[in-house]
This record gives structure tokens, C-alpha cells and sequence, in this order.
């Protein structure tokens, strides 16, 4: 009996792994919070390894690694695998990209409102009994039809994300040097060539790329200072995307009219984190006009469900002789 080992701080029942591996492989659970704390002897009858977002796979794990022939990333991003090494050891990685498409594409949204509506706010303003109680608190506010909804990196949560922005009557733009000609026809919205361009006409700026070697820090403050003077950035795609040390002094100066972040470099964030301490403090405008949430925009119990559904499912697919889907490292 092969075997597949699922590893992670919070596994589960795993009823569904072991469902759908029935007959197939046996799974085998292994809470560890980190690298360090993975079982050298149980990683060397692995033939398949599940991983979810906190565990990060180096060289040190993949070289332990003799009989495994596939890493599954249950989620999308899959920065923390070194996927290219993994690739020179005869080990497929591969993602489960569409889980919380539907999620995320909403938590943007969700969060993008919460700021061009003023929600946020007069939600922290009204608290305050000495606070007048009336609509003006948040003005200037726009009408959203016909404003730019800028999303960058036109993948599924991209692609979702655009949609619901061009129901809202948004005039949505995208920037994907890797998305083929075609896409901006078929969806109904705008290609611009430059991320400088987009920027710098965008009412709202929406990340959804992955993070690799060129989109790690994109959000800078040198990007920052190309943005239309009022706009607003919404992240939820990685966190080392958005250098978030710059995203202060832009809201402190009005640059930005607001962000929302859903992911951070790392997390838990540090105390002393600029962006936190700006957040806290209720005399800086962050304290009004950021939304920090802890990297939860996937979040549903259908999504974390279909995570483990369809990790499962590729173990299957790739132990039974079957041609694998969602390789990320096959290029490489």
C-alpha cells in the first residue's frame, strides 16, 4: 500500500482523504507546525505529500523525500515549496487553484466596498456618542459605475474578481504580461501594456498575482507614488507582494484614500510591525482607513473542504498512473 502523508498544524478528521484514497494509499497524518518539526521516518515511505499554507518545503525536506513523486500545495499560492528543486528530484508540485476562487473574489469586493463606501469608516467613527450622527463623515465619496477596477494578474481569482467588479458597473482593467491576447475580448474588459499605466488611472487596484522573483514587492513606494492621487489597494493574494512599510506615509498624505490587506509577509505580523502600529494608533489616518484581516479572504467551510477534496483527489490521480493536473513545476 502506497502511502500519502498529510502534514500540517491542523489536519482534521481527514475523512475525505481517506475516502477518496481508499484502496489507493494510505494516509498518514503528521502535525508539525513548521520544517523542523516533520518526521525524517515518516517522510521516507512518503509517496505523496499534502501541505497546506504555514508549512514550508526546502531543500532540507525534499532530499528527504526518496520515494515521493508528488508535493500537492492545498491552496493556490505555492511560494513556500522550492517547486524549481523539486522538479530536478523527479518531484511534481502541483496547487488546487480553484478551492476559494468564489471567496477571495468576494472577500475583495467586500473589502474594496468597505472602503469606497465609507462602511469602515463610519463604523469606527459612530462608536463615539460624541460623534455626529450623519452621512458626511466619509466625503468626498464617488459613485463607483464607470470608475477603474484595476486588477492585477488575470488568474481565476483575478478573473472572478473582474467580473463581479464589471457587474457593479466598474470599467475594469487588468495588467498580465502571461494572460494570451483574447481574454480581454472574451471577459468584456481592458488590457493595459504597463503597470505604471494602470496605475496611474485605476480607482481601485486590486492584487492578484502570485509571488514570484517579479512580483515580490510590485507594491512599493515608488509603485505607490504612480497611483492616482484618492485611489484605494486591495490585496489578497501574497503578502510579500505589497511592501506594506510604504502603504503609512501614503494614506498619511492622502496619496492613497485607503487599503485593505489581507495578507502580510509574515504572519502573525510582529508588534512593531509600521503597518500595525499605524493601524492602532487613532491618531493616524490608517487607523480609519486601513482594513487588516488575518489572511482569510479563502475562508468558507465549502472552500476548506473542496482543499482537501481535491488534494486527495490529485494524490489519486498521480498514484493510479493517471495524467496529473495543476502542475505548477513542469516548465521549470
Amino acid at each position: 500500500m502506497k502511502k500519502v502523508v498529510v502534514t500540517g498544524a491542523e489536519l482534521g478528521d481527514l475523512v475525505d482523504e481517506r475516502g477518496i484514497l481508499a484502496g489507493v494509499a494510505e494516509v498518514v497524518p503528521m502535525h508539525a507546525h513548521n520544517e523542523d518539526q516533520l518526521d525524517e521516518r515518516v517522510l521516507a515511505d512518503a509517496d505523496a505529500l499534502m501541505i497546506f499554507q504555514t508549512m514550508r518545503i526546502s531543500e532540507k525536506t525534499l532530499r528527504r523525500l526518496p520515494k515521493c513523486r508528488l508535493i500537492v500545495r492545498c491552496g493556490v499560492g505555492f511560494d513556500n515549496v522550492d517547486y524549481a528543486l523539486a522538479r530536478t528530484l523527479n518531484i511534481d508540485v502541483a496547487n488546487v487553484p480553484d478551492y476559494g476562487t468564489e471567496e477571495v473574489a468576494d472577500s475583495a469586493i467586500g473589502l474594496m466596498l468597505s472602503l469606497t463606501r465609507g462602511i469602515n469608516l463610519l463604523n469606527l467613527r459612530l462608536r463615539d456618542a460624541a460623534t455626529p450622527w450623519v452621512y458626511t463623515h466619509p466625503a468626498p465619496l464617488h459613485r463607483l459605475r464607470g470608475r477603474q477596477y484595476s486588477v492585477v494578474g488575470l488568474g481565476c481569482i483575478g478573473t472572478s474578481a473582474a467580473m463581479r467588479a464589471k457587474a457593479l458597473g466598474m470599467d475594469v482593467a487588468f495588467y498580465d504580461p502571461y494572460k494570451a491576447d483574447g481574454f480581454d475580448k472574451a471577459l468584456g474588459i481592458r488590457r493595459v501594456e504597463s503597470l505604471a499605466e494602470l496605475f496611474a488611472t485605476s480607482f481601485v487596484v486590486s492584487m492578484h498575482c502570485p509571488l514570484t522573483v517579479e512580483t515580490r514587492g510590485m507594491i512599493n513606494a515608488t509603485t505607490l507614488a504612480q497611483f492616482a492621487r484618492g485611489s484605494y489597494l486591495v490585496n489578497t493574494s501574497r503578502g510579500a507582494v505589497v511592501d506594506t512599510s510604504a502603504i503609512p506615509d501614503a494614506l498619511a498624505s492622502r496619496h492613497l484614500a485607503g487599503a485593505a490587506i489581507d495578507v502580510l509577509e509574515k504572519e502573525p505580523p510582529d508588534a512593531n510591525d509600521p503597518l500595525l502600529k499605524a493601524w492602532r494608533d487613532p491618531s493616524h489616518a490608517a487607523y480609519e482607513r486601513l482594513i487588516l484581516t488575518a489572511h482569510c479572504a479563502f475562508y468558507s467551510e465549502e472552500g476548506l473542504a473542496d482543499m482537501h477534496r481535491k488534494g486527495a483527489e490529485a494524490c489519486r490521480r498521480a498514484l493510479t498512473g493517471q495524467t496529473p493536473r495543476n502542475i505548477v513545476n513542469a516548465a521549470v
